[in-house]
């Protein structure tokens, strides 16, 4: 039995720059400041790490109450932002590609995202897509994307049952730190250039596969059963 582990922004869905807008509106609502997330390292990162890195920015104690505060604060932005954001979807192949897995008998599916799971249950219900995910691993159990992936593995082995081999484990994403977190648990990755990463900086860290996007489902469960190539 394969296992895939979806990340969520740039991957499964584009919000719309729903999430960056909410970020900001916390840092203004808890600092009285007008912020920017061009000083922080944001792109593929966890919602704790990019709290942390906002509070320190703005030299605000970091603590698990200081953190709580702020992450409710852009949660609770996040869910009116959403719904407003006009450029918000689903990003190409991924609709066939969940309904496809969810009939596949051989295949499990969950995430490995860095939205806490209040994020991203507003992010995937907004789009008609969280009821596909039974299990995942989130940024609420560490703010360090490299440790989410055994969290992942433990949730899988409870909702199926069985131990998944690394090397039947997928992890699907669009930044180097998804390709960074398979890796740190011997995974495989499959790359997609559909968030803020390009083609090459992608290929760059030698992902296991490499898509443009997954509009072509053949070739995307091609890699996962092991006949496909490592790029299209």
């Amino acid at each position: 039995m394969k296992l895939i582990l979806w990340d969520i922004d740039g991957t499964l869905v584009c919000t719309g720059k729903a999430g960056e807008t909410a970020l900001l509106k916390a840092i203004k609502e808890k600092t009285g400041k007008d912020g920017s997330l061009d000083v922080i390292d944001y792109r593929g990162r966890t919602d704790l790490f990019i709290a942390r890195q906002i509070l320190d920015h703005h030299g605000l104690p970091i603590t698990s109450e200081s953190l709580h505060a702020f992450t409710e604060c852009y949660l609770k932005h996040l869910a009116v932002e959403l719904p407003k954001a006009k450029d918000g979807r689903l990003l190409p192949g991924i609709l066939a590609a969940l309904e496809a897995v969810k009939k596949h008998k051989g295949i499990a599916q969950g995430l490995l995202t860095g939205n806490l799971v209040k994020g991203a249950q507003l992010k995937l219900d907004h789009y008609s897509v969280w009821h596909y995910f039974e299990f995942g691993a989130f940024a609420d159990d560490s703010h360090i994307r490299d440790e989410l992936g055994p969290y992942a593995l433990r949730r899988a082995k409870d909702r199926h049952g069985r131990d998944f081999k690394p090397k039947d484990v997928f992890i699907v994403g669009d930044t180097p730190h998804d390709i960074a977190c398979a890796r740190a648990i011997g995974a495989n990755s499959i790359a997609v250039a559909t968030g803020n990463f390009s083609k090459e900086d992608l290929l760059k860290c030698e992902p296991t596969a490499y898509f443009d996007d997954l509009s072509d489902l053949g070739a995307f469960f091609a890699v996962i059963e092991g006949t496909g190539k490592v790029s299209a």
